[in-house]
């Protein structure tokens, strides 16, 4: 069975881009969340292996919705997506609970080696 990963950014091109990167590589996206509030709705109804996470978002920043859904969830495996510059918010989202990071622009190559991390 192929694990499922949420996807959290409020740009639809880095949506786009991590969906390409993860489907090509045999992992199932479950959902797409456009700011952090859907992204811990979505993660309640679709439990998944793991979230992707943009930081800086509308409605719910990824470090408050990582809080959220690892007080749920504390189980829950969260990579954090951030722009080059952000040092001191992903100190504050692996305080958060988040358990890796990948740097924006997107290199495949990292992005699944963070996720084969984790869940393999």
């Amino acid at each position: 069975m192929s694990k499922k990963i949420l996807i959290t950014d409020d740009a639809l091109f880095m949506r786009v881009t991590l969906k390409n990167i993860l489907v090509a590589n045999g992992y199932e996206v479950v959902g797409e969340a456009t700011n952090g509030q859907e992204a811990v709705d979505k993660y309640d109804a679709h439990q998944p292996d793991l979230v992707l996470m943009d930081i800086t978002m509308p409605i719910m920043d990824g470090i408050t919705a990582t809080r959220t859904i690892k007080g749920k969830h504390p189980a829950a495996n969260v990579v954090m997506c951030t722009a080059m510059g952000q040092k001191n918010m992903v100190i504050e989202a692996i305080q958060a609970g988040a358990k890796d990071f990948i740097v924006k622009p997107f290199q495949p190559e990292r992005v699944l080696e963070s996720i084969k991390k984790l869940i393999g």
